[in-house]
């Protein structure tokens, strides 16, 4: 007989018909049924499970904020805040909410109703995730009217009569309508890499891996998710390992977060799969650590921004009925996350077909299409990156050394620049001794890859380049502009910045050594101290 809680006349434990409603399938119905009661409950089910709570997430005025203490507190010490009053204005927060504060559903039917979208049945598990389905926007807010309408959702399925909650997810809302703005992203999220990228770059150029995976998913990661009252994200951690920041135009969500240094807990004793649903029965003998996890917890209202930091699992419940918009993100604060997570996702995939090398001509390509597919992008991807993104910086430095005058933001973002090398220089240091940078293996790299990232002069001369680096000096600017609150030492005019037109990077030492060449002793490359790794 497992531990049981007592509320309201009733007791729950894990061995009762009712302990499955606090599973969060079963919390995805009993949030619709009653709402009054299940904030408590859940609460009660967490002390049962032996749920250990730990800290509540920070919650700060993002007004009174710098952008350098954001950086100092939060992307440097990895931890996550929540950041009020940065929402003012927004279109979304007008076009898209109630004059009662609920989601306006018909106005994304009206305006949006035939985009084709993700939709996760929150009652539904596959593997590590939930079903998905594609439906348009016009079909999910019919479903949405049709659940608010009889105050009840069960849908009708193929089993006959099971219950079904539908959470649109993933839909890239900016890539599809550019000209609608519907919000301004806070200047504390504005370094974002991997959406610049995106912007102006294919992530994949080898033909091979562009024809498995569907580009419209890597098109960009920035989302809108809509959601009854009761659906919910399983347990995970972001794609990439990359930040994330969630804002809440209407609804209130339920956080649960788990510091990287815990995370080991949250899998099973050989370390490969991890907890789907913290409020499920967890088997001990599967996952013997997880009863010792102490979790941080946060309640998100509306107009409230969440930051959610590398390698942090999460699991989160919407409350309410809610409208949600999502980014992923990383820059140099949190570059080396990123490719550790490839260098462990590689090793994984390589160990799984390791019986066939010694009969496969192009091993080293197999290993590159799996972690691309499983992971989102592979070794050569993440070079072509980097490479890219150390030469428009490079070349920001350049142009900032030809200003005639230097005054105090430029040099804030000449600060800004320099720590973005030294974050990429440190990673590239660590990229050569990996097997698929090997001579024989790099001739084996795909044709658009080379040129990609080798010749120097092909990518600066490259129209999509020089998109990257005039939206680069954009965005340091816009982060440094009125928070000129560094220690700035830099000077942009000692940069020298002469490569000649032959040169090229031909692996990740060659990089290094472009950086090197780039800056005089006293710079100081090799110095990381700016930087927040793990």
């Amino acid at each position: 007989m497992g531990s049981k809680v007592y509320f309201e006349g009733f007791f729950f434990g894990p061995d009762d018909y009712y302990w499955d409603l606090l599973s969060s399938s079963g919390l995805s119905i009993f949030y619709r049924r009653f709402p009054s009661l299940i904030e408590i409950i859940q609460a009660a089910v967490r002390l049962a499970m032996g749920i250990q709570i730990g800290a509540k997430v920070e919650r700060v005025d993002g007004r009174k904020l710098s952008y350098a203490d954001f950086v100092d507190r939060y992307l440097k010490n990895n931890l996550p805040v929540v950041l009020t009053d940065l929402m003012d204005g927004w279109q979304a927060c007008t076009d898209w909410v109630t004059a009662d504060g609920r989601p306006n559903i018909r106005f994304f039917a009206d305006h949006f109703g035939k985009s084709m979208v993700q939709v996760a049945d929150c009652c539904k598990r596959v593997f590590t995730d939930q079903k998905r389905v594609e439906m348009s926007v016009s079909e999910y807010t019919d479903y949405w009217l049709g659940i608010s309408s009889t105050k009840c959702n069960k849908v009708a399925n193929s089993n006959g009569g099971t219950e079904s909650l539908l959470y649109l997810k993933d839909w890239h809302f900016v890539k599809e309508y550019p000209d609608y703005i519907a919000y301004t992203t806070p200047s504390f999220f504005v370094d974002d890499w991997l959406n610049l990228y995106l912007d102006s770059h294919r992530l994949h150029r080898d033909s091979d891996i562009t024809q498995d995976k569907n580009e419209t998913n890597c098109a960009d990661y920035r989302f809108i998710y809509i959601g009854v009252k009761g659906t919910w994200t399983p347990l995970h951690a972001d794609v990439f390992r990359s930040y994330s920041w969630s804002a809440n135009v209407c609804g209130k969500k339920l956080w649960l977060l788990l510091p990287p240094s815990l995370c080991h807990l949250i899998f099973d004793r050989y370390q490969k799969s991890s907890v789907y649903d913290v409020y499920a029965d967890i088997s001990e003998k599967k996952f013997p650590g997880f009863k010792k996890a102490v979790w941080w917890e946060c309640t998100q209202e509306q107009n409230e921004i969440i930051f959610v930091p590398s390698g942090w699992y999460h699991q989160v419940h919407n409350l309410e009925d809610t409208v949600s918009i999502n980014h992923n993100w990383f820059n140099g604060y949190n570059l080396y996350w990123v490719w550790n997570l490839l260098v462990k996702d590689y090793t994984e995939a390589k160990e799984y077909i390791e019986d066939i090398r010694e009969i496969c001509d192009d091993f080293e390509s197999i290993c590159q299409r799996n972690l691309a597919a499983n992971t989102g992008m592979n070794f050569y991807d993440f070079f072509v990156f980097i490479s890219r993104f150390a030469l428009a910086n490079l070349v920001l430095l350049r142009d900032l050394k030809n200003e005639e005058s230097v005054v105090s933001h430029l040099r804030s973002t000449a600060y800004n620049a320099l720590n973005n090398i030294r974050a990429i220089h440190l990673v590239a240091s660590s990229m050569g001794s990996v097997e698929a940078f090997a001579e024989e293996n790099l001739n084996s790299c795909s044709e658009e890859n080379r040129i990609a990232y080798s010749e120097v002069k092909r990518i600066m001369e490259d129209l999509d380049f020089h998109d990257l680096c005039a939206t680069l000096r954009i965005t340091l600017t816009a982060v440094c502009e009125g928070r000129h609150d560094y220690n700035v030492e830099i000077r942009p005019e000692k940069i020298d910045f002469a490569i000649s037109s032959d040169f090229k990077i031909g692996n990740p030492s060659e990089l290094v050594k472009l950086i090197e060449n780039a800056f005089p002793d006293q710079l100081n490359i090799f110095n990381a101290c700016n930087i927040g790794f793990p």
